[in-house]
């Protein structure tokens, strides 16, 4: 279930639309949301669909995965299997996946990866719309601005995965671009070695985490725990990188912080419709491509892999020079395991104690900030 604290609020900021505000002092480590998806889909080809639960989406052990004998999807446990049944695996859902798997013209596995993405996404919107219509109606109200790739995606796409009911080209590109512009990743867990590339497991829409505006210095970051929680192992938990003062807008960054001016000004369009123009990129509009690209450490992740982040203007204006006012967050805030790339956000803390473990959102590596060194309890050791 989302639950957003009391210490941020949805607000309307000028020349960025709504965004979440801070209601009060907030400190490093603090959960300002934990967040339930409305909606979930499989980033995974109509041909390898049994490696995750298409429900939990938590990795399935073949010994106790139960598959539908229609579509093929797995599922960890009966009990999943189930649960699916009268949501997310529906009646609808399944003849949907068993009519594209057994498409002979055009052949399903050979459609580009992104329009199988595109189907998967509209079938769990159109079933969204029959198992549960009032958070369709909240899905029909996310910002989303209808661009011609849209609209191509929803004529090519219609005769492939007809809705339950009858519904308009108009409709079926409104939700192409809603979920373009609103949809967060649930990343396979890092591997040391893999060259920081993770794939994407899942995609999930998110009710309150959909307000949170871009910033290429961001002072929040988001984590999830597929694998890991107990519970509700889909939902995201946003957390402060450093302290904000009251009144300050709370951002993400929509992608890896090392990325160079160019390529975030080119995916924020592509991806977003939009031009930053925050502190950072007013600093590196000016810089030549060859300082971008020392910066950089010419090494960036996966273009799929959402949320990397910074240090405020505060910090910049205390640790470093305002004309490399990420300098501090990269020295601070980002993780030195080699090709990880991620954040260290502080773990939540403790009594109104701060706690000076720091926690990378990517490889799930800790940091005891007091000491500079990488604790032994790492998640993934």
């Amino acid at each position: 279930m989302s639950a957003v604290s009391e210490t941020v609020t949805v607000a309307e900021i000028e020349g960025r639309g709504r965004g979440l505000v801070s209601t009060q002092s907030l400190k490093a480590g603090q959960i300002v949301l934990r967040d339930s998806p409305i909606l979930l889909y499989s980033a995974l080809p109509f041909i390898n669909s049994s490696s995750f639960c298409h429900n939990c989406f938590r990795k399935t052990m073949h010994s106790s995965s139960s598959i539908c004998p229609s579509c093929s999807v797995a599922f960890c446990s009966p009990k999943c299997s189930t649960a699916a049944a009268s949501s997310s695996h529906s009646p609808y859902v399944c003849q949907a996946l068993t009519r594209l798997l057994n498409l002979n013209s055009p052949d399903a596995a050979n459609l580009p990866l992104d329009r199988q993405l595109q189907a998967r996404f509209l079938i769990a919107a159109y079933n969204l719309a029959v198992v549960n219509p009032s958070q369709f109606q909240i899905l029909l109200a996310f910002q989303g601005t209808v661009t011609d790739n849209d609209t191509s995606a929803a004529h090519y796409l219609s005769s492939l995965c007809p809705p339950p009911a009858s519904t308009t080209i108009e409709l079926t590109a409104a939700l192409l671009a809603k979920d373009r512009l609103n949809a967060f990743g649930l990343m396979e867990p890092y591997i040391e070695g893999q060259d920081g590339r993770r794939s994407v497991r899942a995609y999930g829409i998110y009710l309150k985490a959909s307000f949170f505006n871009h910033d290429c210095l961001p002072n929040a970051c988001r984590f999830d725990y597929v694998d890991a929680a107990a519970e509700n192992n889909t939902d995201i938990i946003v957390r402060m990188i450093h302290d904000v003062p009251q009144g300050r807008e709370i951002c993400l960054s929509y992608f890896p912080v090392n990325y160079d001016y160019s390529t975030r000004q080119k995916r924020l369009l592509y991806d977003y419709d939009f031009a930053c123009d925050c502190d950072r990129c007013k600093v590196e509009a000016n810089w030549s491509d060859n300082d971008n690209d020392d910066e950089n450490n010419e090494e960036v992740m996966d273009e799929d892999q959402d949320e990397q982040m910074v240090a405020s203007d505060d910090d910049a204006e205390v640790h470093g020079d305002t004309n490399f006012p990420h300098a501090y967050f990269f020295m601070r805030y980002m993780c030195d395991r080699d090709n990880c790339w991620g954040t260290l956000a502080p773990l939540p803390p403790s009594d109104a104690t701060p706690s000076t473990v720091m926690e990378c959102n990517v490889c799930g590596n800790l940091k005891n900030d007091a000491i500079g060194r990488e604790d032994t309890v790492g998640m993934d050791d």
